[in-house]
C-alpha cells in the first residue's frame, strides 16, 4: 500500500508484475463476458508471456477462490494452472477474439499467428512462482 497526498491524500494498492499476471490469467480462466471470452483479455496474455512470464500461483489461487472458480482444500498446483488453461484454450473462439482486438493493434497482421497451437505453446512458456 502506497499513500499519495495530490490532489488529495489517498491510498493505492500496487502489485508486482508476477501478481499483475496472476490477475490478467484469472481474467483469461474466469472472465466471461456475454458468454464469450474478451480477446484483450488474451492479448494481455501475450504480452506478459512474452516480457513478464512469471506468474505467482499463490495470488491466482486466492482471485479463483474470491470468485468461485477454484474451491475445495487443496492447492492450485502448477499441473492444475495448465489443466485449467488448456481447457479454456480449446474452448476459446479464435476468430472472435482476433475481430475484438483488430481496432486496438497497430498492425492487425501480427494477430495471423493466434491459434490455439500459438496459445498452447504461449501456455508452456509461463513461469510459475
Amino acid at each position: 500500500m502506497r499513500y499519495l497526498l495530490r490532489p488529495i491524500p489517498f491510498a493505492v494498492r500496487g502489485f508486482t508484475l508476477p501478481d499483475m499476471f496472476a490477475g490478467k490469467m484469472h481474467a483469461v480462466l474466469a472472465r466471461g463476458w456475454k458468454s464469450r471470452m474478451k480477446g484483450r483479455d488474451w492479448y494481455d496474455l501475450v504480452w506478459f508471456a512474452a516480457y513478464h512470464p512469471e506468474l505467482r500461483l499463490a495470488h491466482l489461487e486466492q482471485r479463483m477462490r474470491q470468485t468461485g472458480h477454484w474451491t475445495g482444500p487443496a492447492a492450485l498446483t502448477r499441473d492444475d494452472l495448465r489443466h485449467l488453461l488448456v481447457q479454456r484454450i480449446e474452448k476459446v473462439n479464435i476468430e472472435q477474439i482476433k475481430q475484438e482486438v483488430e481496432p486496438f493493434v497497430k498492425d492487425p497482421a501480427s494477430l495471423a499467428v493466434w491459434s490455439k497451437d500459438f496459445f498452447l505453446d504461449i501456455a508452456s512458456r509461463i513461469k510459475v512462482i
